[in-house]
């Protein structure tokens, strides 16, 4: 059954926080009533530091072994955090690319929210990776983020099926899954603080999105994006 349909009211983005770069993927956004997931500009990511910075992990659940949730207290955590975006920002080709994203809500920098394609141009499969501050929680924008990704990949990008994992005791994040039509898709393990833990795996096809997708979602800059990630124009796929 489809979202009904309810105006659009753009989340409120940070004055003079966007200026076009002459790199495609960090123009992209992606907007929701609440929320605005704006490309991953060295200015925007500035602005979530201090976010990042109060972020450390302290008790179980653990998430995955990733600087913006692990580390001890310090510069290193941030550098870490940073270089790994940067790397991943220079890491594209037509076999795996990377879109990362800093997510605002009402104007706030609260959290990210990636998008990964490997062998996109090929299968058409994407990931999902997204991290939001402790007390952005509990208020459903981690469920708004994945929809607002969802968007870009299925509407924009012409995916055919999203693929997501969570650890099993991470409630929250399998229960996005599960509420957004999302089947069963096996087990799998992965580290967390070193020690291996076991993975719950989802996936989401095109059709089963269609069920639930929210029609006051809003993409800009998609067009200009495609030919940096070799996709096709997604009408033609």
């Amino acid at each position: 059954m489809r979202v009904r349909k309810s105006p659009l009211t753009v989340a409120s983005v940070p004055p003079n926080a966007r200026t076009a770069s002459a790199y495609p993927p960090l123009n992209l956004e992606v907007h929701t009533p609440r929320l605005s997931l704006l490309g991953a500009t060295d200015d925007l990511l500035e602005q979530l530091v201090p976010v990042v910075r109060e972020g450390v992990v302290k008790e179980p659940p653990w998430p995955f072994d990733d600087p913006i949730s692990h580390y001890k207290d310090g510069p290193e955590r941030e550098w870490a955090w940073l270089r790994a975006i940067w790397a991943g920002r220079g890491r594209v080709t037509e076999g795996f690319w990377r879109l990362y994203f800093v997510v605002f809500l009402y104007g706030r920098p609260v959290g990210v929210q990636d998008l990964i394609g490997t062998n996109f141009s090929k299968f058409g499969t994407v990931d999902t990776f997204s991290w939001l501050s402790a007390e952005s929680r509990g208020q459903g924008v981690g469920k708004e983020m994945r929809q607002a990704i969802l968007h870009l990949a299925f509407e924009g990008l012409g995916a055919r099926q999203a693929d997501s994992a969570a650890f099993v005791d991470n409630i929250a994040s399998n229960r996005v899954s599960q509420a957004l039509g999302y089947e069963p898709n096996g087990m799998d393990w992965d580290t967390r603080r070193g020690d291996p833990a076991e993975l719950r795996r989802w996936r989401l096809t095109r059709d089963q999105w269609r069920r639930t997708r929210r029609d006051v979602i809003t993409l800009k800059g998609v067009a200009a994006c495609l030919p940096v990630l070799g996709i096709p124009t997604p009408r033609a796929r």
